[in-house]
Protein backbone atom coordinates (compact mmCIF):
# COMPACT_ATOMS: atom_id res chain seq x y z
CA UNK A 1 0.00 0.00 0.00
CA UNK A 2 1.34 3.47 -0.86
CA UNK A 3 2.56 5.60 2.27
CA UNK A 4 -0.13 8.66 1.22
CA UNK A 5 -2.87 5.81 1.41
CA UNK A 6 -1.69 3.95 4.49
CA UNK A 7 -1.64 7.60 5.83
CA UNK A 8 -5.07 7.92 4.81
CA UNK A 9 -6.16 5.39 6.89
CA UNK A 10 -4.27 5.97 9.89
CA UNK A 11 -6.01 9.48 9.77
CA UNK A 12 -9.50 7.71 9.13
CA UNK A 13 -9.16 5.91 11.94
CA UNK A 14 -8.11 7.71 14.26
CA UNK A 15 -10.67 10.56 13.51
CA UNK A 16 -13.18 8.77 15.96
CA UNK A 17 -12.78 9.80 19.45
CA UNK A 18 -14.01 5.86 20.29
CA UNK A 19 -11.01 4.38 18.46
CA UNK A 20 -8.45 7.36 20.08
CA UNK A 21 -9.53 6.51 23.61
CA UNK A 22 -8.75 2.69 22.67
CA UNK A 23 -5.77 3.28 21.75
CA UNK A 24 -4.72 5.60 24.93
CA UNK A 25 -5.54 2.40 26.77
CA UNK A 26 -3.54 0.02 24.81
CA UNK A 27 -0.63 2.38 25.52
CA UNK A 28 -0.50 0.88 28.86
CA UNK A 29 -0.44 -2.72 27.27
CA UNK A 30 -2.00 -4.89 25.83
CA UNK A 31 -5.58 -5.94 27.03
CA UNK A 32 -8.41 -7.84 25.78
CA UNK A 33 -11.56 -6.90 24.11
CA UNK A 34 -14.31 -7.35 27.22
CA UNK A 35 -11.50 -4.85 28.80
CA UNK A 36 -11.59 -2.66 25.94
CA UNK A 37 -15.15 -2.03 26.66
CA UNK A 38 -15.68 -1.60 29.47
CA UNK A 39 -15.37 2.32 29.74
CA UNK A 40 -17.84 2.74 26.60
CA UNK A 41 -21.46 2.68 26.41
CA UNK A 42 -21.78 -0.10 23.80
CA UNK A 43 -21.64 -3.56 22.52
CA UNK A 44 -19.17 -5.70 22.34
CA UNK A 45 -19.49 -6.15 18.68
CA UNK A 46 -19.75 -2.40 18.08
CA UNK A 47 -16.10 -2.08 20.01
CA UNK A 48 -14.70 -5.00 17.68
CA UNK A 49 -15.51 -3.40 14.73
CA UNK A 50 -13.70 -0.03 16.29
CA UNK A 51 -10.88 -2.75 16.52
CA UNK A 52 -11.53 -3.66 12.91
CA UNK A 53 -10.70 -0.36 11.62
CA UNK A 54 -8.04 0.34 14.17
CA UNK A 55 -6.14 -3.11 12.83
CA UNK A 56 -6.77 -2.42 8.94
CA UNK A 57 -4.92 0.41 9.80
CA UNK A 58 -2.27 -0.78 11.35
CA UNK A 59 -2.48 0.84 14.39
CA UNK A 60 -2.78 -2.29 16.48
CA UNK A 61 -2.40 -6.21 16.23
CA UNK A 62 -4.67 -8.62 17.71
CA UNK A 63 -3.26 -12.12 19.35
CA UNK A 64 -4.94 -15.68 19.73
CA UNK A 65 -3.99 -17.66 23.17
CA UNK A 66 -6.76 -20.38 23.60
CA UNK A 67 -10.04 -17.61 24.33
CA UNK A 68 -7.86 -15.02 25.27
CA UNK A 69 -7.36 -12.42 22.15
CA UNK A 70 -5.16 -9.81 23.64
CA UNK A 71 -4.88 -6.36 21.65
CA UNK A 72 -1.97 -4.56 21.63
CA UNK A 73 -0.62 -1.22 20.22
CA UNK A 74 1.68 -0.83 17.17
CA UNK A 75 3.59 2.18 17.71
CA UNK A 76 5.02 1.74 14.20
CA UNK A 77 2.29 3.16 12.80
CA UNK A 78 1.96 6.30 14.84
CA UNK A 79 5.82 6.84 13.53
CA UNK A 80 4.85 7.43 10.16
CA UNK A 81 2.27 10.01 11.23
CA UNK A 82 4.89 11.86 13.28
CA UNK A 83 7.55 11.67 10.41
CA UNK A 84 4.35 13.04 7.86
CA UNK A 85 3.84 16.02 10.87
CA UNK A 86 7.89 16.61 11.59
CA UNK A 87 7.86 17.83 7.94
CA UNK A 88 5.16 20.93 8.92
CA UNK A 89 6.65 21.07 12.17
CA UNK A 90 9.86 22.48 10.90
CA UNK A 91 8.19 24.67 8.34
CA UNK A 92 6.00 26.45 11.30
CA UNK A 93 9.01 26.45 13.54
CA UNK A 94 10.78 28.62 10.57
CA UNK A 95 7.86 30.79 10.57
CA UNK A 96 7.50 31.44 14.27
CA UNK A 97 11.72 32.08 14.32
CA UNK A 98 11.39 34.73 11.76
CA UNK A 99 8.58 36.11 13.45
CA UNK A 100 10.23 36.15 16.80
CA UNK A 101 13.11 37.77 14.96
CA UNK A 102 10.58 40.78 13.73
CA UNK A 103 9.09 41.28 16.78
CA UNK A 104 12.34 41.53 18.97
CA UNK A 105 13.53 44.07 15.45
CA UNK A 106 10.66 45.91 16.46
CA UNK A 107 10.53 45.82 20.54
CA UNK A 108 14.31 47.34 19.74
CA UNK A 109 12.85 50.13 17.70
CA UNK A 110 11.67 53.26 18.96
CA UNK A 111 7.98 54.39 18.74
CA UNK A 112 9.02 56.43 15.75
CA UNK A 113 11.39 53.70 13.79
CA UNK A 114 8.34 51.05 14.73
CA UNK A 115 5.42 53.21 13.17
CA UNK A 116 7.74 53.94 9.49
CA UNK A 117 8.46 49.96 9.34
CA UNK A 118 4.72 49.07 9.57
CA UNK A 119 4.48 51.61 7.26
CA UNK A 120 7.03 49.84 4.43
CA UNK A 121 5.24 46.14 4.93
CA UNK A 122 2.07 47.67 3.40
Amino acid sequence: MAATDRLSETFSALADPTRRAILARLALGETSVNELAEPFAMSLPAISKHLKVLEHAGLITRGREAQYRPARLEPQALMSIDEWLERYRKLWNERFDRLDAYLQELQSKSPKEKKNARKRRK
